[in-house]
């Protein structure tokens, strides 16, 4: 059985690994600062958010996620990362972690949960093609150095 919830100290290195493994499917290391601030404004609960999912009491699934204004709406939530263990998949995790972000954003008066993801990533998009929308968009970038 999946339950879900927010994240506990306890969760830190279980978390940790899990998000690791997202980033290094995006082909990117993160480094210990930001995964500490990651961890900091989780806790906080003010700006980022996060929830996992748990089978036999093992953290297996994570999602972050954000609320931010609109100029042509309410608020809209912004799920930034979602990742489920490889021995987890196909059991239910990543479907009911996206229902848990839109259940909290829909209780928070958003009208919209969206997200990205690489058009080669199918394995998640076949998921994602069941349960939102694609409306078509392209993702444009701007580095910009610090």
């Amino acid at each position: 059985m999946i339950t879900l919830g927010g994240l506990t100290a306890d969760d830190r290195a279980a978390w940790e690994n899990l998000f690791a493994g997202y980033n290094t499917f995006y082909g990117r290391t993160l480094a210990p600062e930001l995964m500490d601030r990651a961890w900091r404004e989780f806790a906080s609960g003010e700006r980022m958010h996060a929830l996992g999912a748990r089978l036999d009491g093992e953290l297996v699934g994570i999602v972050h996620f954000f609320t931010h204004v609109s100029t042509t709406s309410a608020d809209v939530c912004y799920l930034q990362d979602l990742f489920t263990d490889a021995k987890a998949r196909g059991r239910g995790v990543g479907r009911a972690l996206i229902e848990a972000v839109a259940d909290w954003a829909r209780a928070r008066g958003c009208v919209r949960v969206y997200w990205h993801t690489q058009t080669s990533n199918t394995t998640a998009r076949r998921l994602y093609d069941q349960v939102a929308v694609d409306k078509g968009f392209m993702q444009y970038q701007i580095p910009l150095e610090v």
